[in-house]
């Protein structure tokens, strides 16, 4: 007999989807549009014609304090460093804690996952007098290096790495004459893709949102993108189609990601359901 689905199921999922993408929505709107609608009552719903110009005023001297273009690079290579960097040792690592027998795995595993328990703004002082020894005040490695390793990444590919990969298909690779690391390359990293690009994703995203470590170790003439939407919110003249169109163009990268690695996202939620 075929299964009878509730209306109210779809109704609700209807509902979900238009809250969510709403803001979005008007996001763009209001980056279409001119200063005068921002305080208007009931407020637009169509995009208007002001786009291009608002995108022209962004990049031009009106904005120059902010720095946005520069932002923009500088959180594209820090979240592309990072996430690289972040995926491929916590690969590594997980498939050591996971599947590889040695003195002291649980000790140090419990190190690492330790960690996790310190909040981040506990760190930022310490961190800062770091970056002032070595003199990475106001420069790109200051917001890269301290984050190419994560204890939460490490935790995630080890509990993926325990259940993708099969023990005695590691057993088979050592009996062909496998060196441990080309073992990983050859056999677990294959594996280990859905998590990877999981621990991808929510690494860039983190990377690309951080706020508050580059508003201490950065200065306004070499910002992050959310460090120059900061500087467009604090002028003198708090310019909102300026700020809305800033957003828009921040989530861009943040959209263009989740495309390219939405699949793998949703393979590798699948898989640990199925698993489950």
């Amino acid at each position: 007999m075929r299964n009878q689905r509730n209306p109210l199921v779809y109704l609700t999922l209807l509902v979900s989807l238009v809250l969510s993408i709403f803001p979005l929505y008007w996001l763009f709107v209001v980056a279409t549009r001119s200063n005068d609608v921002v305080g208007q009552f009931p407020p637009p719903l169509v995009p208007g014609g002001n786009l291009g110009e608002n995108i022209q005023r962004l990049f031009g001297p009106e904005a120059e304090e902010a720095h946005f273009a520069r932002g923009l690079l500088n959180s594209a290579i820090a979240s592309v460093c990072v996430t690289i960097s972040v995926v491929f040792f916590s690969s590594l690592a997980g498939f050591a804690f996971a599947k590889l027998r040695f003195r002291g795995r649980n000790a140090l595993l419990i190190s690492v996952l330790a960690t996790m328990m310190v909040p981040v703004q506990m760190g930022i002082v310490p961190l800062y007098m770091v970056m002032v020894k070595l003199g990475w005040q106001n420069h790109l490695q200051a917001i890269i290096v301290p984050f190419l390793v994560s204890a939460f990444g490490v935790f995630l590919m080890r509990q993926y790495a325990e259940r993708a990969i099969p023990d005695e298909l590691i057993e088979a690779a050592r009996l062909d004459g496998c060196t441990t690391f080309g073992l990983f390359i050859r056999v677990v990293a294959p594996a280990l893709r859905p998590g990877a690009a999981v621990l991808g994703l929510f690494t860039f995203m983190g990377t690309w949102n951080e706020f508050l470590w580059p508003l201490a170790v950065m200065e306004a003439d070499n910002p992050t993108v959310q460090f120059s939407l900061s500087q467009l919110a604090t002028q003198y003249y708090t310019d909102y189609t300026l700020m809305f169109t800033g957003t828009l163009i921040a989530t861009v990268p943040l959209l263009l990601v989740f495309i390219l690695f939405g699949r793998q996202l949703i393979s590798g939620i699948m898989d640990g359901a199925v698993r489950s």
